[in-house]
């Protein structure tokens, strides 16, 4: 049962961290449009304006991050960030 306990501690403190880490990313780089809708990009947790997006796919949204979209340059601002980096990115401004 201890051991039990503390792998679930281990892990809500990783994806805790993990959360962080991915906000921090997001002000980093997505925060610029998606905070205030610029451009017309689908803001962070406008559930409304990500419903049809996500109907896509995420495959289909992260293709359109790396290839650009609209104003949305390629990669986004994230040059750095792997396929990953941008479903996670994705998953955490759909359901903020």
């Amino acid at each position: 049962m201890k051991i039990l306990c503390a792998w679930i501690i281990a892990v809500s403190v990783t994806l805790t961290a993990s959360a962080q880490e991915l906000g921090k990313t997001f002000q980093k780089t997505c925060g610029f449009c998606h905070q205030s809708g610029v451009a017309g990009a689908p803001k962070i947790g406008d559930k409304a304006a990500w419903e049809p997006r996500l109907k896509k796919g995420i495959p289909a949204l992260v293709e359109s991050v790396v290839s650009g979209k609209g104003a949305m340059p390629p990669k986004g601002l994230c040059a750095t960030c792997k396929t990953e980096d941008y479903r996670a990115l994705i998953n955490y401004m759909a359901a903020q």
